[in-house]
């Protein structure tokens, strides 16, 4: 989507401008184009409704989930507890980490750096909360050896996704994230209040895969910060 520079999102007859054919063909194609030996997905991924494919980031509505989430030191760590949590209640991917600005994306320094998996989502219709966690879930959450293991609702949300293919490290990802919010000012889009103190990634293969990952930073936007 081509976007008029210093227009409000709020505007989108004006904001929106036409795109040259060419530049729509080239990016229809590279859509279709073999991506050679993918690493496999861990899990069914959770549904989207895709907003906007802007230059170099997407817009996307997710519905409201509930989900499983833990600190983690190490993500093999985070995933091998959340895994063993989550087992016969059908995870969904991706895995979406929150590390905060002070803390390194893989060492265990600084203040907690969280994971956490979504278990259910709500269906067309059913509102735009979140869906109440599987009894199994909560009979667990919390207690004896699950005591670090918490149940967490995110209701909808519409969120602004940047793809990085390189090994999610510090570097890589907080530069993703710094590239994404640079977009988001140049097409007028607001991101949420205070998430400037945290990046948020996701990785939708498991820990240790072979074959071209997925991984992506996410940044929620604010109500009122974009048209949809």
């Amino acid at each position: 989507i081509n976007i008029q520079p210093d227009t409000s999102s709020t505007n989108v007859k004006q904001q929106y401008k036409t795109v040259p054919k060419n530049i729509a063909i080239s990016d229809f194609l590279a859509q279709l184009a073999p991506t050679g030996f993918l690493a496999p997905t861990a899990a069914p991924e959770l549904p989207y409704l895709l907003l906007r494919r802007g230059d170099g980031y997407e817009l996307r509505k997710y519905p409201g989930f509930v989900g499983v989430e833990t600190p983690y030191m190490r993500r093999d760590y985070g995933f091998g507890s959340l895994g063993a949590f989550s087992k016969g209640m059908d995870p969904l991917a991706p895995s979406i980490c929150k590390v905060y600005n002070d803390d390194n994306v893989d060492e265990g320094d600084g203040k907690e750096k969280m994971m956490m998996w979504p278990l259910k989502f709500a269906f067309p219709g059913e509102g735009t909360e979140a869906p109440p966690a599987p009894p199994a879930a909560i009979e667990k959450a919390g207690s004896g050896q699950w005591a670090s293991i918490n149940i967490m609702s995110q209701p909808e949300r519409i969120v602004a996704i940047r793809a990085f293919e390189d090994a999610a490290m510090g570097p890589v990802v907080r530069n993703c994230d710094r590239e994404l919010r640079a977009m988001l000012k140049r097409d007028g889009l607001e991101a949420e209040d205070g998430s400037d103190q945290f990046v948020v990634f996701t990785q939708y293969d498991a820990v240790h895969s072979m074959g071209k990952r997925r991984s992506e930073v996410w940044i929620e936007l604010k109500d009122g910060g974009h048209p949809f």
